[in-house]
């Protein structure tokens, strides 16, 4: 789901003029969002890998999306933040995301399921994160 997702962002950045970033960089505009964050707390929030997080904000602070700024209070620490031409391309983003959702819900009964849908997912994130932090079980049902 995620890939065709990706695949269908990557159509309507064409769409949008948007042929200078990745559907993966888009995403991680999306994570960013609205806040003022640490590159940590990107790769936390987003669950990035800190190789690849930082080669996506160096893209990304080159094409003018997102500004990042040495930490006030630790030089060594980046903060980050979308910029104007950063917010206009997640609004664009969200504005074709709508034109795609209006695709697939008609009715209530549409809305209801999609909604059901994103709940089911949210549980499975929190379940497999959940289960991730804690130690792993065997087969057999004893610990590693």
């Amino acid at each position: 789901m995620y890939r065709r997702y990706l695949d269908r962002l990557r159509v309507d950045l064409i769409r949008i003029g948007a042929d200078d970033i990745s559907p993966a960089h888009a995403m991680l505009l999306f994570t960013i969002g609205d806040d003022d964050l640490s590159v940590r707390d990107l790769m936390d929030r987003g669950h990035y890998l800190g190789s690849n997080a930082s080669y996506s904000l160096k893209q990304l602070v080159q094409s003018g999306y997102v500004d990042r700024t040495a930490s006030a209070r630790d030089r060594r620490s980046a903060r980050i933040r979308l910029t104007d031409k950063g917010k206009m391309l997640c609004r664009a983003i969200k504005a074709a995301d709508e034109v795609n959702q209006n695709q697939i819900v008609r009715s209530e009964k549409d809305l209801r399921a999609l909604e059901d849908t994103f709940a089911l997912l949210r549980k499975l994130e929190v379940l497999w994160a959940t289960d991730l932090q804690q130690s792993p079980l065997r087969l057999d049902g004893s610990r590693f």
